[in-house]
């Protein structure tokens, strides 16, 4: 099914827009953005940074560790790395250091023994970040990455848990819909937003993607299968290396084709798993797909929120185009990034008709994908077309976050996992897709390619 001739006309002028804005950003940061020098995060000498969740937990618990110890390591790496990064926006030292206090007092009372701890709390004591879109903190990638936390809170509409974590090279779940509760999100997802929002764990070990899942999931952890043994010898592997030619997003780069290929000689040729390659014609349609039904109404005729009112606070007009005439003088209030989200919704509006279509399309790609994956296969995709790229980059690719968001389009379960680095120092990466509410087989996979790829990378270690 090819793009009629007029939208094609229209997308390659929306790329052309991202494009333009993506000049303009970067003419901004060289005429006159503050000049940075390249800075690396210094290396870890705490040890108890470079634990795990679960590994502090249950030091904590056996009263080997004492949590304000924990607590005061991760704010003293704070204090040396987030004047680079500027990952958390808000600090709370002091309370946490109280929060602390508490734990040990708590553990110091042995009212309960080792076991009833773990099964109540299996991260207490345990330090972590919230990312900004539930109003606490932000930066969760780069915070985890630089080892100023250890374990946090995303969320994802289009790959916002797996997009940060793939670009700083740690572990990001986008769980199955309706499993995570959303509470806490800001803004709220309405209409067809609803069905793609999804709140999930990030972390730097893979070890504690299943347990942070089964504390965030609270009841809705009976929907999934996270204490199923997984053989993954058994599993059935499947892989595609980009899109299919998408005329609307970058090429993948060759350094996360040769990963991914390293992957799959390894899972034939060391575990002895069955290995395919397919090509499922319709994901050259990721944007489409995403964009379309996120702009449809839901189940409870409700409309998605709109971006623009959200900058103007649902009160004051708030006009794009003329946003970025201000910006271009120095006048506007509000930044490149968001007048360019805010053009690309006005030139993408709902209709009936486009809906019906992507929505044909969407039910297809959904029922090939299942039906493939059953409840014994996963789907190895590329996490982005990319590596990390700098500033404003993005601006001139604005289409690149299909390659995450189709999944929330699709409603599927989807693991980011690091695989080292490149020769230039930047994350590869991998998405690990399976059937729905199967996550326990991404997770597994994920706590796999660890071992066989080294996972995270510690600061200073390249």
């Amino acid at each position: 099914m090819a793009p009629s001739f007029t939208a094609r006309i229209q997308l390659f002028l929306l790329r052309a827009l991202g494009f333009l804005i993506g000049l303009v950003g970067r003419a901004a940061l060289v005429l006159r953005g503050p000049k940075f020098a390249s800075k690396t995060p210094p290396p870890v000498t705490e040890p108890l940074l470079l634990l795990s969740g679960m590994q502090l937990a249950k030091l904590i618990r056996q009263r080997k560790v004492k949590c304000i110890d924990v607590v005061q390591a991760y704010i003293n790496r704070i204090k040396d790395v987030n004047p680079m990064i500027n990952g958390i926006v808000k600090y709370r030292f002091e309370e946490a250091m109280k929060e602390a206090h508490a734990v040990d007092q708590k553990l110091a009372e042995k009212q309960e023994d080792e076991a009833t701890l773990e099964n109540k709390w299996p991260f207490l004591g345990v330090p972590l970040t919230v990312k900004e879109a539930f109003q606490l903190q932000g930066g969760e990638g780069c915070t985890l990455a630089a080892a100023c936390s250890v374990i946090g809170v995303g969320s994802d509409i289009g790959g916002s848990i797996r997009m940060p974590a793939f670009f700083n090279g740690i572990f990001g779940h986008k769980p199955s819909p309706g499993v995570v509760p959303n509470k806490g999100q800001f803004p709220m997802a309405v209409g067809g937003q609803e069905l793609f929002q999804c709140t999930g764990p990030m972390c730097r070990y893979a070890e504690d993607l299943a347990p942070m899942l089964k504390v965030m999931a609270g009841p809705g952890i009976k929907r999934l299968k996270l204490d199923t043994k997984v053989h993954l010898k058994d599993l059935k592997f499947y892989w595609m290396e980009h899109d299919g030619g998408s005329f609307l997003m970058s090429k993948v780069d060759q350094d996360l084709i040769l990963a991914q290929k390293k992957v799959v000689v390894h899972l034939e040729t060391i575990l002895g798993a069955s290995v395919q390659h397919v090509k499922l014609k319709k994901m050259k349609y990721s944007f489409q797909l995403w964009i379309t039904m996120m702009s449809a109404k839901g189940h409870d005729g409700k409309e998605p929120v709109k971006f623009v009112d959200l900058l103007g606070d649902h009160g004051k007009h708030v006009n794009p185009l003329w946003e970025l005439i201000k910006w271009c003088l120095g006048l506007s209030v509000y930044t490149i990034p968001s007048i360019g989200l805010a053009l690309l919704e006005e030139k993408l509006k709902y209709n009936n008709e486009k809906y019906q279509k992507f929505k044909a399309v969407e039910e297809s790609l959904h029922k090939e994908l299942v039906e493939m994956l059953g409840d014994d296969g996963v789907f190895l995709y590329p996490s982005h077309p990319t590596v990390a790229p700098k500033h404003h980059v993005p601006l001139t690719r604005p289409f690149n976050f299909a390659y995450t968001g189709v999944f929330n389009a699709l409603g599927l379960p989807v693991t980011q996992c690091p695989l080292g680095l490149n020769v230039k120092g930047l994350p590869l990466g991998i998405q690990v897709v399976a059937g729905p509410f199967n996550d326990h087989l991404t997770l597994a996979v994920a706590q796999y390619l660890e071992k066989t790829f080294g996972g995270w990378v510690c600061p200073g270690n390249f």
